[in-house]
């Protein structure tokens, strides 16, 4: 285990009881997953404002997560403590993984961020850096356009893509790499309708064949409960609903059941009920 701790000593109060862990896959008798992240007692400042104030969260590894809320209530800040790229004010947060590689994580952003001089090829080898290089790189970085239905287009520049194109080609270079923990920063807020539902459908597919941690932060109710196993709404820097999804897979849109989850989702996020 590798475990972070700053200023142990100014750590917040726990808030509230520890969330509840349940993947659909589980039964009660069921052992628990070994956890990929523990937070404990999390807090963010930027000057005198607070944006995550006492955040404790166990993430199984293997689970999907979508972590929910209003704009500013610090769910982006809580993936990217999550993914490595800002540490927090105080608090401790413990990653599973005995070695580099076992903690290796990736983000991906709603922008598909490609390198515009660079074939579309390359730019999935880019999320090799300091891993492969080479042929390997090259075969690495054509079985995952395969995946993501791309194989064809890896000579081509990235200028000649669809929206929806180049985030399958984000999502590659993002994968490429096999990484412990993908960190999603609403990669899918930008696509179109049909567009969107396409890419969550592949995004799910290669999360149940590659087996790593989803942590998906997302404005969208509809997207968490169509690809989470669990939901986490934030509000005002703190957790304020942790609800297991315990829905068969694939989902069906429009569904009875995902409408009774979406508006428990809403009714938290609205302070209705």
């Amino acid at each position: 285990m590798s475990v972070i701790a700053l200023h142990p000593k100014q750590q917040p109060e726990a808030n509230g009881a520890p969330a509840t862990i349940l993947t659909p896959s589980q039964s009660p008798v069921s052992a628990p997953a070994p956890l990929a992240l523990s937070l404990r007692g999390i807090t963010k400042r930027f000057g005198d404002k607070t944006v995550l104030d006492g955040i404790d969260l166990d993430i199984p590894q293997g689970q999907f997560v979508a972590v929910i809320g209003k704009s500013g209530c610090g769910k982006s800040t809580l993936l990217r403590i999550l993914a490595g790229l800002d540490s927090p004010t105080s608090g401790t947060l413990t990653v599973a993984g005995g070695n580099a590689s076992e903690r290796r994580s990736r983000i991906m952003f709603q922008e598909p961020r490609l390198l515009p001089w660079a074939r579309i090829g390359r730019n999935v080898e880019v999320g090799l850096t300091g891993i492969a290089k080479g042929e390997v790189a090259r075969d690495l970085s054509l079985q995952i356009l395969q995946e993501v239905g791309l194989a064809d287009r890896a000579e081509e520049w990235p200028s000649v893509l669809s929206g929806g194109q180049k985030q399958r080609v984000a999502l590659a270079r993002a994968l490429v790499a096999h990484p412990f923990i993908l960190a999603l920063d609403e990669p899918l807020g930008a696509l179109d309708a049909l567009t969107r539902i396409e890419m969550q459908q592949l995004l799910e597919r290669i999360w149940q064949q590659q087996h790593f941690t989803a942590v998906l932060v997302t404005h969208d109710v509809a997207e968490a409960v169509a690809l989470a196993d669990r939901v986490v709404v934030i509000d005002e820097g703190r957790i304020a609903l942790d609800l297991a999804i315990p829905l068969a897979r694939p989902r069906r849109h429009g569904s009875a059941e995902t409408a009774r989850l979406e508006g428990q989702i809403l009714d938290r996020l609205f302070g209705r009920g």
